[in-house]
């Protein structure tokens, strides 16, 4: 099975976890981010942890048995296909080696000649379309 690191801000985390599901139904293997635990972490901790996460995700998306991210890019704060900046170092990475790179709806307007130059393919809300890549 193909294995494919979900990647978005984590305001979506219920919807990552709802399209996790969709991609494993399909015959993929998915991977979540760390969902963050803020109870357990104090202010001197946060930059060392924000750290930690960010270089295992990256680690899952640069492993030589990642086929592709998907980015769950949806509205957040009344901007359309939000991609913040986290996630955008995600597709970075992920472009850098290789990976196929998904975007559950369109482009996020700020990043929209990066991410057609690297290949990013919009699926508009058509999760089976990732089928034909």
């Amino acid at each position: 099975m193909q294995k494919i690191i979900i990647c978005g801000s984590m305001s979506h985390i219920v919807s990552m976890k709802n399209i996790a599901s969709q991609l494993e139904s399909m015959g993929y293997t998915p991977v979540l981010p760390k969902e963050d635990d803020w109870n357990n972490i104090t202010p001197d901790q946060i930059n060392a942890y924000k750290k930690s996460v960010s270089m295992r995700h990256f680690s899952e998306i640069a492993a030589d048995d990642t086929h592709a991210i998907f980015v769950v890019n949806e509205e957040k704060n009344d901007t359309p296909h939000y991609i913040g900046a986290n996630t955008f170092a995600e597709i970075a990475i992920a472009f850098y080696f290789g990976k196929k790179i998904f975007l559950l709806n369109g482009a996020y307007k700020p990043y929209e000649d990066e991410l057609s130059a690297w290949g990013a393919v919009a699926l508009h809300g058509n999760i089976n379309d990732i089928r034909q890549h």
